[in-house]
Formats: C-alpha cells, sequence, structure tokens
C-alpha cells in the first residue's frame, strides 16, 4: 500500500458520513420547507376564518354601518379582547371607507388602514391573503368583508406579523435540528463501529491485500505436494487443492468439488472427523490404491469450532523415497554390472586356459586391465569427489556390459563438497546417465554413446549430458519434469528420473535444459550456482 493509497476504512468513512451528511442537509432542508409553509397555509387559513366570524358578528356590522354613516364608534377594546384569545398579532375593523374601528394602538383608531391590498375587499368584497407591509411591520394579511344582504360595508383584516412568525418556527426549528443532530451523531457512531468490525472482520487487511492474499493462497495451494482439504461445521467442501482434488475424485475439477458434503467423496475421511472430536488427530487412511496418513486440525473462530482442515500426506515420506531410490537404483546396477561382467570375463579366461592359449588368456587379462586404468586415470586426474567418482566408474562397468560407449570428457573438473551437496550430484548425474543410456540403447539406426561432462571451474557447475538416441518424443516434451511422466513403456516404475533432477535444480536456484543438435544427439545441460553449493 502506498502512502497516498486511501484505506478501506478512510474510504467508507468518507463515503458514509458524506452521505449521512447530504441526507441530513435534504432532510433539513425539506423540512424546513414544509413546516413553514404547512404553518403558513395554516396561519392563512385560520385567519381568513376568525375574519369571516368577526365579519358575521352583528355588533361589528352595526357598527361598521353606524361609521359609513359618520357616526365613528370604537372596537378597539371588544376586539383586542377577541384577538387575546387567539394568535393573530393584530385584528382591524374598517368602514367602507378604509377608516380604522379597532387597532392594537390606540391612537391609530380612526386612521384611514395603509396598503393598497384592503381595496379589493372593500370595493369587490373578495376574501384574499397577501403579504404586505403596514404600520406594524410586515405580515401575512387576511381580509374578509363586511356585508349585509351582499353589500359591503367595510373589512375585517386579521395580520400575523413575520417576526412573531420566525420566532415560533425558530421553536419548531430547534427542535428539529436536536432531533437530526442526535440521528446525524448516531450515524456517525454507527459507521465508526461498524468499520471497526469490518477491519476486525478483514483481518487489518485492505482489499488490495485481500485479492493479493487470496491469489497467493491459491497459488500456495495448488503448489503444496500433500493433499489440503478445508470443511465447515456440517463437513462440506470450503477448500481444496489439486493434490486432493485428483486423489478423491480424479475425473472432476477441484472447483467443482466446493460445497459438496465430504462423505459423498470420503467416507473414510468423513468418518475420522467424526471420530477425532476436538484435537489434532494423525489416522492411516486408504484411498484407492493410496496410503496416506491424514492429520486432522480444528478451525475455530472466536465462539466455537468452525470446521476442519485435513492434510493427507503419503505414508513414505518423498525424502525419504528419493534417498531410497537413489540408493537401490545405484546398488542394483552395480551389482548387476560387476556380477556380469565377472561372469563373462571369468567365461573367457576359463575358455581360453582350458584351450591351451595362455597368452592369449593373459593378453585379455592385460586388455581389460588396461580399459580399467584408462577409466580409473581420467577419474582420479579429473573428479576429486570420491563419492561422484565411485558412481560414474560404476556408470562405466554398466556401459561396458551393454555395450554403449561411455566416454567421460577430458577437461571434466570436480571437486568435493560436503555430503549433502554430493548426495544431491549423485542423484541428478546418476539419472541424466541412466536416461541417456536407455535413449542410447533405443535407438536402431546409431551405435549406442554417452559423453558425459562435468566442470566447476568457474563460478558455475556445469553438467552435459550427450547420447545418441532419438531425442524426446514431442508428445511429452513440454512436461518431461513432472512426476510420473516418461517415456518408457512401462511407465508404472519410471517418470521419476527427471523429475527428481529438476527438484534438485530448484534446490540451488539452477537452470535444466534440453536440446537435439544438428548431429542427431540430445544434450541435457544444467549449470548450479556454486555459491549455492558452499553456503
Amino acid at each position: 500500500m502506498t502512502a497516498n493509497t486511501m484505506t478501506l476504512k478512510s474510504y467508507l468513512t468518507v463515503i458514509i458520513l458524506s452521505t449521512i451528511t447530504l441526507i441530513i442537509a435534504v432532510s433539513g432542508g425539506l423540512l424546513v420547507f414544509v413546516t413553514k409553509q404547512t404553518y403558513l397555509d395554516g396561519v392563512s387559513q385560520r385567519g381568513i376564518e376568525l375574519a369571516r366570524v368577526i365579519a358575521n358578528d352583528m355588533k361589528v356590522v352595526e357598527a361598521t354601518a353606524r361609521a359609513n354613516q359618520g357616526q365613528l364608534q370604537s372596537l378597539r377594546p371588544y376586539i383586542e379582547s377577541i384577538r387575546s384569545k387567539t394568535d393573530a398579532s393584530y385584528i382591524v375593523i374598517t368602514n367602507k371607507a378604509g377608516i380604522r374601528l379597532s387597532h392594537p394602538q390606540p391612537e391609530r383608531v380612526g386612521e384611514r388602514f395603509i396598503g393598497e391590498d384592503i381595496h379589493p375587499t372593500l370595493e369587490q368584497g373578495v376574501t384574499r391573503t397577501t403579504v404586505a407591509t403596514g404600520s406594524l411591520g410586515s405580515a401575512i394579511r387576511n381580509f374578509a368583508p363586511i356585508q349585509v344582504n351582499g353589500d359591503t360595508f367595510g373589512a375585517v383584516s386579521i395580520g400575523y406579523l413575520n417576526q412573531s412568525i420566525t420566532d415560533l418556527l425558530f421553536t419548531y426549528y430547534l427542535e428539529a435540528i436536536i432531533w437530526l443532530g442526535f440521528i446525524y451523531i448516531s450515524a456517525i457512531i454507527l459507521t465508526l463501529s461498524l468499520l471497526s468490525k469490518l477491519k476486525r472482520t478483514f483481518l487489518q487487511y485492505e482489499p488490495e491485500e485481500i485479492v493479493q492474499r487470496f491469489q497467493e493462497h491459491s497459488l500456495l495451494l495448488g503448489s503444496i505436494r500433500e493433499g489440503i482439504i478445508a470443511i465447515d461445521r456440517q463437513h462440506k467442501i470450503t477448500a481444496i487443492n489439486d493434490a486432493a482434488s485428483f486423489w478423491l475424485a480424479p475425473e472432476q475439477s477441484h472447483d467443482k468439488l466446493i460445497g459438496l458434503p465430504l462423505e459423498e467423496l470420503s467416507q473414510g475421511l468423513s468418518l475420522l472427523i467424526v471420530d477425532s472430536l476436538s484435537k489434532r488427530n494423525k489416522h492411516s487412511i486408504t484411498l484407492g490404491r493410496h496410503d496416506f496418513a491424514a492429520s486432522l486440525y480444528p478451525l475455530s473462530d472466536e465462539s466455537s469450532e468452525s470446521g476442519y482442515l485435513i492434510v493427507l500426506n503419503h505414508e513414505q515420506d518423498m525424502s525419504e523415497l528419493e534417498q531410497e531410490l537413489t540408493r537401490t537404483t545405484a546398488y542394483a546396477h552395480q551389482l548387476r554390472a560387476k556380477t556380469h561382467e565377472h561372469n563373462n570375463k571369468l567365461n573367457v579366461i576359463s575358455g581360453l586356459l582350458q584351450a591351451g592359449k595362455t597368452q592369449a588368456a593373459i593378453d585379455y587379462l592385460q586388455q581389460e586391465s588396461d580399459l580399467h586404468q584408462n577409466m580409473l586415470g581420467a577419474l582420479v586426474k579429473s573428479i576429486e569427489n570420491s563419492p561422484v567418482a565411485g558412481m560414474l566408474l560404476a556408470k562405466y562397468n554398466y556401459a561396458t556390459e551393454h555395450q554403449i560407449a561411455f566416454t567421460l570428457d577430458e577437461d571434466s573438473q570436480l571437486k568435493h563438497y560436503r555430503q549433502s551437496v554430493n548426495d544431491d550430484l549423485i542423484t541428478l548425474i546418476g539419472n541424466l546417465i541412466e536416461n541417456a543410456f536407455y535413449a542410447a540403447k533405443q535407438n536402431p539406426h546409431a551405435a549406442p554413446c554417452t559423453d558425459f561432462f562435468i566442470s566447476d571451474r568457474t563460478s558455475y557447475l556445469m553438467i552435459t549430458v550427450t547420447d545418441s538416441g532419438q531425442g524426446v518424443d514431442e508428445k511429452i516434451a513440454q512436461r518431461i519434469y513432472d512426476l510420473g511422466v516418461s517415456s518408457k513403456a512401462d511407465q508404472t516404475q519410471h517418470g521419476v528420473g527427471l523429475y527428481l533432477v529438476s527438484r534438485i535444480v530448484q534446490r540451488y536456484n539452477g537452470s535444466l535444459d534440453w536440446e537435439r543438435t544438428d548431429d542427431d544427439t540430445t544434450v541435457f545441460s544444467v549449470y548450479l550456482d556454486k555459491r549455492e553449493l558452499e553456503p
């Protein structure tokens, strides 16, 4: 994560708080508008109704009629007693000429009404509401005509001053603001609580990190040689790697196994889960033709058991298998080569002696001794590593017995390394030479021959094995280093050699290549960094 990348918590906080703020602001604005409009509509309606009631009051009608005849009579005490019982700011009664018969301020009784908005009521008998400024200030003014038999005698004006309305509305707004503030703060607290819970659920990882971890998890599961199966409380598969999928259901993709009950794939594993209780257990189990050690690990969350992790291992560890295979193969080849070699030579010498050809028997012994001396001399001169030299001598004996020309390059050189490296070199070289012998013998168009070169003069250990075989079959050329892949007719006992070679090369961060040369030979080349061999 870069420094300027917004975290999940920050991003969600900004988004959620912005949304909440916008909702609260819009809701507050709508509330203010609706409240004000509703109140003003209510004020207008109440004012008109009150004006109509007063306009039909006989005392008001009679006083207005007399005022129109020049007999002005103040209605202020009577009207003010009515106003005090309402929320109106003022109630003004005028005659036909607009002369006030009542007003909250006594000195203004008898004066003309201020404002042109009263004329439609006096002249046409219209009931109406306006917003205008009078002697008391800006107000909502409601007008109703005073009429008798359709004749207009005067008008009733009931006003609600804007300042009074604003003060009253502020009380409503203040209460609404308090509630909106409470909702806003509560939403912030809930949001922060949710984000905190979300971060704990994601183990403090950001989305990009979660995706990266998931990809690493998938790659890791796919590369593990052991079978890995994860199941939930209902014993349904939640994760499975390629190895376990191949052993349990080789005909199905492991993606299709997710969600299936474990008992559908293996009754044995399902029973092991039931018997394991809540402890880590290790059991032996047979799946198909394979014997496995099944290790069970309970998976638990904060509250209770949430499932199991099952790890399937072959009963024989792979490292032990590699060593056992290497030792057994080397011993078998050496013994077989020595047995056949000595039997054949003894038969030849015995025949020559029985035939009385003593000199010929002596020459034959000398010839065999020279061949061995030549090879021994080359090994002693070039190969200081005794275990590797012994293995090469065994390969030479095998090649001699099977009429394979085996040549050690004169420029070869190899010094001694620690025991673990020597063991790996024996495994690597032995398998490459054996494969070369097999390939050379299978080519009917050329005499079987194999050339071997090894050198650690530079910063790299270089190994090349050349054979006169027909090359690698194109059908398996892209996967010859995979376990079980072999060009031999009987693959049940093969497909391990090049796999072991590739494993060793990877262990020392080296490279392994092969090519078909122009002279119809196949060359396998290995390069190992000597720094990896000499820690």
